[in-house]
Formats: C-alpha cells, sequence, structure tokens
C-alpha cells in the first residue's frame, strides 16, 4: 500500500502530471504525478536507477517529455528551456560538480548570478558576495575551483545555483562523498535556505542527513513513485523496504 499524503493549500507551486520519459526503448519515468507547495522541503530516495536523477532533469528543463506537463508558479513551463526555467526561479544541482575550471571560485559563481534573475551588474554582484558567505566559502574566493577539494566543491555546486535567485532548488546528492561532520554543515546551510522560503527538492542516499531537513519524502522506484508521506513512515513502508532496503519489514 502507498503512503500517500494530504494535499495543502498551495501545493501546485510545483505541478508535474503524467511524466513519461523514454530513451529508445527503455521507459525512465512512466506516467508520474508529482506536486508540492511554496517553500515546502521534499525529499526522494530510492535504488539506483530508479529514475530519480532524470526526473530532476525533466523538471529541470534538461530534455523534452514524452508526455505530460510541468507547472511552476502558476506558469506551464513544460516547453521552456533549462535556461529559462533558471531565470523563472527554477534551478538545479548536479550529482558531480562541474565548475569552470579555468576560473575561480568567485568567477564561477558570478558567471551563475549573471544569468539569473538579475537585474544589473551590481546585483549579480550582491548575488555572489551573500552565497559565497552562507556557503562558507568566502576564504577561498580567490582560489582556482579546479584546486578546491569535494566539500568545497559541493559548496561551490550550491553557491552557482544560489546566485541565480532560486524560488525551488533541486539537489541531486549534493551529500554524497561526504563525511558526516561535512554532511553536518551540508545541512545546516540547507536548513538556513528554507528559512528563506526557498523550496526544496532533494534526492539523497544519506537519508540520516535528508530526513534533517525534509518534511516530506518520495521513495521511487522502476520511473514511478511508490511512497510519498510523512518521512518514517515513508521509511517503513513495505514496498519502500522491498524496493529501497532489499528486504522485508521488520
Amino acid at each position: 500500500m502507498q503512503v500517500r499524503e494530504q494535499q495543502r493549500p498551495g501545493q501546485d507551486f510545483l505541478s508535474a502530471k503524467g511524466i513519461h520519459k523514454r530513451f529508445g526503448a527503455l521507459v525512465v519515468l512512466e506516467n508520474l504525478d508529482f506536486s508540492m507547495g511554496e517553500g515546502d522541503a521534499v525529499g526522494i530516495v530510492g535504488p539506483n536507477g530508479a529514475g530519480k536523477t532524470t526526473f530532476l532533469s525533466a523538471l529541470a528543463g534538461a530534455f523534452p517529455l514524452n508526455a505530460g506537463t510541468i507547472t511552476f508558479g502558476g506558469q506551464n513551463v513544460t516547453a521552456l528551456t533549462a535556461a529559462d526555467r533558471c531565470r523563472s526561479g527554477l534551478v538545479r544541482t548536479h550529482q558531480i560538480p562541474k565548475p569552470f575550471s579555468g576560473m575561480t571560485t568567485f568567477e564561477n559563481v558570478f558567471v551563475a548570478a549573471s544569468h539569473g534573475k538579475t537585474s544589473s551588474r551590481e546585483e549579480a554582484y550582491e548575488r555572489v558576495a551573500d552565497s559565497l558567505r552562507l556557503c562558507g566559502m568566502l576564504g577561498v574566493a580567490n582560489r582556482r575551483a579546479d584546486t578546491l577539494g569535494l566539500l568545497d566543491r559541493k559548496r561551490l555546486e550550491l553557491a552557482r545555483a544560489l546566485a541565480t535567485g532560486p524560488r525551488l532548488l533541486l539537489l541531486d546528492e549534493i551529500g554524497g562523498g561526504l563525511t558526516d561532520g561535512e554532511a553536518s554543515e551540508l545541512v545546516e546551510t540547507i536548513l538556513e535556505l528554507r528559512h528563506r522560503g526557498i523550496g526544496i527538492v532533494w534526492i539523497e542516499h544519506m537519508v540520516h542527513i535528508l530526513l534533517q531537513v525534509v518534511e516530506r519524502l518520495i521513495c521511487m522506484d522502476a520511473g514511478k513513485i511508490i511512497a510519498d508521506g510523512d518521512p518514517k513512515a515513508v521509511m517503513s513502508d513495505a514496498d519502500v523496504v522491498r524496493a529501497y532496503l532489499g528486504g522485508a519489514p521488520a
């Protein structure tokens, strides 16, 4: 039985209906429905190959859908490019950070700010400074991005996303590869984003850090959502245990 959450007012801030995506004969997302309210924090878990990253990519506009519609902030964004969705406030990070290696940390973030919701160069500079401060990167602002360690590359990926002025952040395993201490620092940053009213959709295998941030959890398997609701209820659901944890519920 699926765990399902009650719909709340404003739940259609982001809405995906009937999402279908295939690559050749391989169906990766199958008739998927999802919605969330403004400022909500939703976690996504599931086994490898469940379609989680493809789902985030579909929301962000990385490729055209075979079927379905996506609305964001009351606007149908299904036909918009990833760049246009970013400018509307729908922004994603990537599982493997790929900064501009020939640029400094500051320059990387400034490029993002310049292509986001900014009206002037001065505003872009303000966004860069705020993003670097929030992500704890002011001390490495002038370092070349290709000299940064994993934690700082993860922070840079987040800072670049923040500098665009997001209303909703799609995070793809931003905690992957970090120690528990480093992951705790990341959680503090993401909680601050929540306090600012920025919505979060977060794919993460480190479930213990995910549950410190999200108020709702969905589990995907084989391109479908098999459970959706209270995080504790989802993690104890029999279908989730079988699909994600590989066993029978205790």
